[in-house]
């Protein structure tokens, strides 16, 4: 990745259905999704070109929006076809792509009918969320200090900018410790997922993986379920506590950043990568990359 801040980069950024010099994509310090967290957004890879399940992604970030109370004034068909723009126009062929939408500056309050909502999408070289080097020995986490909040009181279905606040925070203290990442719990202290990734767990030849209702369900996670499945891997979606880490054999992480990345500790759990965790890695890049080659 590119040392250079983000809003020092060359490029254009497709804002509002216009392509603009990278640079000039600019918003309001008054600006409400600012504020007060009223954005949404995607992250997306595009593989030899093509962009990985990308109706998926935009019809999720058309569905967060709507979880927030905003409607983005642009159909999926349209997304899809600026973040091909964006892509074609870096001349990008593996890339991360990053839709966000927010609610702008017309009004300054908690109250924000009026206010016009924006669309940005720009796309960038980023190859690993991990250094190689740990990712292919298994990455190490810590325990997060936070936990995924109560179905009942945030939009835990929406990929929404003010969910990953705490996230922010925990993946902070877990690197000052020299870990590269955060387990999180859920509002009941059962394991929900990483600061950023969905996590799974290998015992007996089967898979385990939390309940997706207080989290996140990825993209990327629904991918590598099926892919399990086509495997003849049993997978069990199930509540998973804290003391049960010890029993496991194997452990993974799974996100569009991320990809299929194998854990080998959290805190004082260790885990071996293994042959489901590597099959999976490799069943991943399989289902991406050929069918970016033959689109």
């Amino acid at each position: 990745m590119s040392p250079l801040p983000f809003d020092q980069r060359d490029g254009l950024i497709w804002l509002d259905g216009t392509l603009v010099p990278w640079a000039e994509a600019k918003l309001h310090v008054l600006s409400h999704g600012l504020h007060y967290g009223s954005s949404v957004f995607e992250g997306e890879r595009a593989y030899g070109g093509v962009i990985f399940k990308s109706t998926e992604h935009s019809q999720r970030l058309r569905r967060s929006a709507e979880v927030l109370d905003f409607e983005i004034p642009y159909t999926v068909a349209e997304i899809d076809a600026a973040k091909e723009l964006v892509l074609a126009k870096a001349g990008l062929v593996d890339a991360y792509i990053r839709p966000v939408a927010w609610r702008g500056s017309e009004m300054m309050g908690v109250s924000a009918q009026a206010n016009t909502i924006h669309l940005a999408i720009a796309a960038w070289d980023w190859p690993s969320y991990f250094k190689p080097e740990e990712r292919m020995k298994g990455i190490r986490l810590d325990m997060a200090q936070y936990r995924r909040p109560d179905p009942a009181t945030a939009p835990c279905h929406s990929k929404a900018a003010g969910l990953y606040m705490i996230c922010t925070i925990s993946k902070h203290a877990a690197e000052r410790k020299g870990y590269a990442d955060a387990l999180m719990l859920d509002w009941q202290g059962r394991v929900a997922e990483c600061t950023g990734a969905n996590v799974f767990f290998t015992r007996d030849g089967a898979i385990h993986t939390p309940i997706a209702d207080c989290f996140l369900d990825g993209i990327t996670r629904r991918t590598v379920i099926d892919l399990a499945k086509r495997r003849g891997f049993e997978v069990v979606e199930r509540r998973i506590m804290p003391d049960e880490l010890s029993t496991f054999n194997e452990c993974f992480i799974t996100g569009t950043a991320a990809e299929v990345t194998p854990v080998s500790e959290i805190g004082p759990h260790r885990f071996t990568p293994g042959n489901i965790t590597m099959t999976l890695m490799e069943d991943y890049m399989s289902e991406v990359r050929p069918r970016a080659q033959a689109a």
